[in-house]
């Protein structure tokens, strides 16, 4: 493996600065959650169920899932510059578009074609991938997730405050003024990490077999699917009980958000400082079960009588730090079990682990009813982060089987 070309910060003929492989994988978690606080008053604004405007999650999701089919081998193929550039500029029209939305269809419609900008996402860890083996890969990821985790920590609380002052629209503003400086920081500081292939692109999916046929794949990408997959399902249902179960208002239901995020860099801090030594199964075991304890604890408290918004949102930094340390280093798995479709494998794992989300949160948007309280949401969260453990299991049985994961790139 040749040595790596150093990196210079806004020089668009290196590889990128840590900076913008941050900025890149933020600017996609930030569309996610900053409106949420905010669905209840839009709820209201389009004069539509609160149901209808909850699927505001779930459709973003699951045209995600959509898109990461199609972003690995798109990218592989031609690069991850050309592919984060354009779909930075489409970012920009749908958001423009939600802004400007008459109606609750028209919206969504808008909503969906935001998630275009999951290739900031994808992309930023294929990159690192394209950079570093992969126990170094879990580690930067670790770190690159890590800062990132700032951005949607700070996301639903700033979209609360947003909303209270100027309306729900404003969330949107936010981004579109965001999602322009990232486009023109990537244009800038992001150059080429991939080699193009001259596969054409039909030949690039027919290459999904491959990764397939890899249980070792299909471990890592379950394990990431069902730890995820408690944290969407959190955001599809939290809205909900925040405003319907402890009254709150947009701006501290923001807050309250924050606290799950606040776990979750604190997952991506351990990963970063201990994935290389300890490994990236041991992670994943570990986080997994940290994050099973969550809805647990939750349970417990709540059949004892509590009725503080703590006892809910303070019990789910233990999602997010579990969280934090499983899914850079399932990604990381995911990456290196064929070094040369990384972006490949980014797109379909993060499809699979998207997918599964849209559907949760739907379900968990769709059970929570008043008089129901948090128990749907934490019973769907305790089997989905369950299902964690059990596919981590499977991996590391897989380890003891066929040895341990191969480091060196391909190729």
């Amino acid at each position: 493996m040749s040595a790596p070309t150093p990196v210079r910060f806004l020089d668009r003929t290196t590889p990128p600065h840590i900076i913008t492989l941050v900025l890149l994988a933020g600017i996609s978690a930030l569309s996610m959650n900053i409106f949420l606080p905010s669905l209840p008053n839009m709820a209201a604004d389009f004069q539509t169920d609160y149901r209808v405007m909850q699927l505001s999650v779930a459709v973003y999701l699951a045209m995600n899932a959509v898109l990461q089919v199609l972003i690995g081998p798109i990218s592989d193929r031609y690069g991850r510059r050309p592919v984060l550039l354009v779909s930075g500029a489409l970012f920009l029209v749908a958001t423009l578009g939600c802004i400007v939305a008459p109606t609750a269809a028209s919206f969504l419609a808008f909503r969906m074609a935001q998630a275009v900008i999951v290739t900031g996402m994808v992309l930023s860890r294929a990159v690192v991938r394209d950079m570093v083996p992969d126990a170094q890969a879990a580690s930067m990821i670790g770190y690159v997730t890590m800062g990132m985790a700032l951005v949607p920590m700070m996301g639903p609380a700033l979209g609360g405050i947003l909303d209270q002052a100027f309306g729900w629209r404003a969330n949107f503003i936010a981004l579109l003024v965001a999602g322009t400086g990232v486009l023109a920081l990537t244009w800038a500081d992001l150059g080429e990490t991939a080699t193009p292939r001259k596969i054409s692109l039909l030949g690039q999916f027919r290459q999904y077999p491959e990764l397939f046929g890899s249980r070792r794949f299909w471990g890592y990408a379950l394990a990431a699917s069902f730890a995820s997959g408690a944290f969407f399902a959190y955001l599809g249902g939290a809205p909900f009980v925040g405003s319907e179960v402890f009254g709150l208002p947009p701006a501290a239901l923001g807050l309250y958000f924050g606290i799950a995020a606040l776990g979750y860099m604190g997952g991506n801090f351990i990963s970063g400082r201990y994935s290389v030594r300890l490994g990236i199964s041991t992670m994943i075991l570990r986080g997994t079960l940290i994050a099973a304890s969550a809805p647990v604890v939750s349970m417990a408290l709540f059949a004892a009588g509590a009725t503080h918004p703590l006892a809910f949102f303070g019990v789910m930094a233990l999602v997010g730090f579990g969280n934090g340390m499983v899914l850079p280093n399932a990604t990381a798995g995911m990456l290196s079990v064929r070094p040369h479709l990384a972006g490949t494998a980014s797109g379909l794992g993060g499809a699979i682990m998207i997918g599964g989300g849209a559907g949760l949160s739907a379900l968990a948007g769709a059970m929570l009813t008043p008089g129901t309280g948090a128990w749907p949401l934490l019973a769907i969260m305790l089997v989905t982060s369950t299902s964690a453990v059990l596919s981590t299991v499977y991996v590391r049985w897989i380890d003891r089987r066929e040895g341990p994961l191969v480091t060196t790139p391909k190729g």
